[in-house]
């Protein structure tokens, strides 16, 4: 037992003095090995033994982030590692000359590295790749990892903003060898995503590589290059809550414009204020838009809904032309009344009070305008005196006192009276119908009655008095008729403006109703349409 510990113990001291010696001797054969390799080496040159021989170049790279994607300007800024790898003749060993050392790593100064550069980069400065060390294998293999943020110019499709999707490329090659002296060659199929970081706007559906041979016009070499192409796919809810949502919910507002009442004076106020609304919106998507001749999606729509509050606006206009319709207005055609006012109030849901949609309130004739009483050698029968009125003239005797107005001052030159409207100014003055064409109304329309009393006074005295005072008594009625029949004129003339104003002003409802039911309908297509391009 005692001999065995002693036997590990020396084992122990055995390596723990061989060891540090051991270390030594690594260090000390890796700086030989780095004079012997550098002794006669230049970096300036090709590394090949024959100078028709080709260079390959591996080329591969990892996408780590997407840092930024100016659509105004067109510049995708992204951190990439970049890996190239190439085979030295003139840097390779026997590792057994050198205590078994198959690897070192040294600055990147030392070696010839390929002048490989992004051809559509877009930095104002431009710096290229890190210079980090490089990795030399035993065989001469070199492999230089370098990471490095790029600026690459990409074209940006915004037609389908902000669903859109972009392309964006990155061309590697050489910018001074060309395909007779270097040959680059894509390690993979497509970039490596395993460590990319997710981007909160841009999605990475993949980064796939090509290598290509191209011809420029400058050289009669061909150039060869690997382009990889990242796909990118906007994440659109950022926009659709900030952009989308809120111009949708304005748009909706333009056709109850229609809704308002005429009276409220804001129908057209709610159209130029949603016109301004829509006009701010439309200037945030300008300002981050590249000016290009493709419009965005969403300013497509920004478009449509402004020229949509426009129609509506100038609609309103138009049809508040018809709510406000004076007493000099003609009446409403017969066509509009039938296809207005019959059917398409019908389809739009526009009745007046009383009425539904079932059993529509017909409309009142007219009534038939007093026949003026006839008058035969200056009398008038017992029937002229009989008064025949309508239900709406029966209302006609409470509504004068209410008015309260003083009809000893009212003048008309336009209510009629019977049939023969007239021609000249007519007033009350203390309870006597005047005409202001000279004399009373009873100078005027008793002047028969006045030659007959000329030729009766040749009668006898007491048939003269009775026969002159039954003349008064007829002449006083036939003033009391004339009065209450100028009256009922003047009313039947007020309800007949009164009519012709209020059919108007449900032509213009009726209107106002059918294009709030259009413009909603266009509304609801365009903002479906809209939708269905995220989907």
């Amino acid at each position: 037992m005692r001999a065995n510990i002693t036997h590990c113990f020396s084992i122990f001291v055995v390596c723990m003095i061989f060891v540090p010696a051991c270390r030594g001797a690594h260090g000390k054969y890796a700086q030989r090995l780095l004079n012997d390799l550098f002794r006669n080496y230049t970096s300036a040159l090709r590394p090949v033994e024959n100078t028709n021989d080709i260079l390959n170049v591996t080329l591969q790279i990892t996408l780590s982030q997407i840092i930024d994607m100016d659509e105004r300007n067109q510049i995708l800024t992204a951190y990439l590692w970049i890996r190239q790898v190439w085979n030295d003749t003139y840097l390779t060993w026997n590792k057994d000359d050198y205590d078994g050392l198959d690897t070192i790593r040294i600055p990147g100064s030392y070696v010839w590295r390929p002048d490989i550069v992004l051809y559509n980069n877009a930095d104002d400065h431009f710096t290229g790749t890190m210079d980090t060390n490089v990795v030399i294998r035993q065989d001469g293999q070199i492999m230089w990892d370098s990471p490095i943020i790029t600026k690459s110019s990409c074209k940006v499709d915004v037609s389908f903003f902000p669903f859109d999707a972009q392309q964006c490329r990155l061309t590697y090659g050489s910018w001074t060898y060309n395909g007779r002296q270097l040959d680059i060659l894509n390690a993979l199929d497509s970039a490596d995503l395993a460590d990319l970081v997710d981007n909160v706007e841009w999605e990475v559906l993949g980064m796939p590589a090509k290598r290509n041979m191209v011809q420029y016009g400058c050289c009669a070499d061909p150039y060869p290059d690997v382009t990889y192409t990242l796909m990118l796919k906007r994440r659109a809810t950022f926009y659709v809550f900030n952009l989308l949502i809120p111009c949708v919910m304005i748009s909706f507002l333009a056709p109850l414009g229609f809704y308002l009442p005429s009276d409220s004076g804001e129908k057209v106020s709610l159209g130029v204020t949603v016109m301004l609304a829509l006009t701010v919106f439309q200037l945030l998507v300008a300002e981050i838009m590249p000016p290009s001749e493709n419009v965005p999606l969403i300013g497509k729509y920004y478009i449509a809904t402004m020229t949509m509050i426009t129609a509506s606006t100038a609609l309103t206009i138009f049809i508040m032309n018809f709510h406000h319709c004076g007493p000099e207005a003609k009446p409403v055609p017969k066509w509009a009344k039938k296809f207005i006012l019959q059917y398409l109030a019908r389809i739009c849901f526009v009745y007046e009070v009383g009425e539904n949609c079932m059993n529509p309130q017909p409309e009142k004739p007219d009534p038939p305008p007093e026949q003026q009483p006839q008058y035969m050698n200056g009398q008038a029968g017992k029937d002229d005196l009989v008064f025949k009125f309508d239900r709406g003239q029966d209302n006609m005797s409470p509504k004068i006192p209410e008015e309260k107005e003083d009809m000893s001052q009212i003048m008309s030159p336009t209510c009629s009276m019977g049939k023969n409207p007239t021609s000249h100014y007519s007033v009350w003055k203390n309870g006597v119908f005047l005409s202001l064409d000279g004399g009373d109304g009873a100078s005027s329309v008793g002047g028969g009655v006045k030659d007959s009393d000329k030729a009766g006074e040749l009668g006898d005295g007491g048939r003269r008095r009775d026969a002159g005072g039954n003349r008064q008594h007829m002449t006083e009625e036939r003033h009391h008729f004339r009065n209450v029949e100028y009256i009922a004129n003047c009313y039947r003339d007020q309800r007949a403006t009164q009519k012709r104003a209020g059919e108007w002003k449900k032509v213009a409802k009726v209107l106002d109703r059918f294009f709030m039911w259009i413009f909603f309908i266009m509304v609801f297509f365009m903002s479906l349409l809209i939708m269905c391009k995220a989907i």
